[in-house]
């Protein structure tokens, strides 16, 4: 078959498992599988930057959020490699590479989050959903098994990636939908990279605003 990142032809290493039909064949080759750097401990015990202990430096400003995002774990670190990848997936508009991360998604997410949660993934501007032909949140989100809701809508149209870091720790953006959806729920937000916070802190605190009991966080990647 055909890596589905470097597009060589590689054979599947067997497993019994795989024989089985208990494992899905990868259909990213093991030289490509072996660039990603996984996060493991130590990490910030709120936001999951890796290295760090207790608090990191950005999860001591949002404290004065009030606690509105009981916390965040990611996947991969953001190295030159998923630098790259991340490129293809989001602004290149490579919507297969999503299937890169089929088992891996779900695997770490149920490490970190109970089967017994609404996910909710952040959405994307209509114009920017125009430009790019899907949001890459809800394809990630689409990975997990679970129930998921789209009950928020993006108020700010300016690109994140393109703004300061203090502009992004403090532009509102998002507005509930429909609150009936979520009271009284255990949301997990997915995105695709957690960065400074902003997104999901912002995201979170309109859905407790609106009745969410807790709202903790997802992402591919934490930067």
């Amino acid at each position: 078959m055909r890596c589905l990142v470097c597009h060589e032809s590689f054979d599947p290493p067997f497993t019994f498992r795989l024989l089985l039909t208990l494992d899905e064949v990868d259909p990213v080759c093991p030289r490509c599988r072996g660039r990603f750097s996984l996060i493991e401990e130590p990490i910030c015990e709120r936001c999951g930057r890796p290295h760090s202990t207790s608090l990191c430096d950005d999860c001591q400003r949002w404290q004065e959020t009030g606690g509105v995002l009981e916390k965040n774990r990611s996947v991969y670190q953001y190295n030159e490699w998923m630098q790259e990848l991340f490129s293809r997936f989001k602004f290149r508009g490579d919507y297969a590479m999503v299937e890169a991360f089929r088992s891996v998604f779900p695997a770490a997410f149920f490490r970190h989050f109970s089967r017994d949660v609404l996910i909710v993934p952040i959405p994307l501007s209509e114009a920017r959903l125009r430009d790019r032909g899907f949001n890459q949140a809800e394809a990630l989100a689409s990975l997990l098994p679970l129930p998921m809701q789209n009950v928020l809508e993006r108020l700010d149209h300016h690109q994140q990636s393109k703004k300061q870091k203090k502009e992004r720790m403090s532009a509102p953006q998002f507005r509930v939908k429909d609150a009936s959806a979520i009271q009284g729920k255990d949301i997990v937000l997915i995105d695709d990279i957690y960065t400074t916070g902003s997104t999901v802190y912002h995201a979170a605190a309109q859905l407790r605003q609106y009745g969410a009991s807790s709202v903790s966080s997802f992402t591919l990647i934490r930067a």
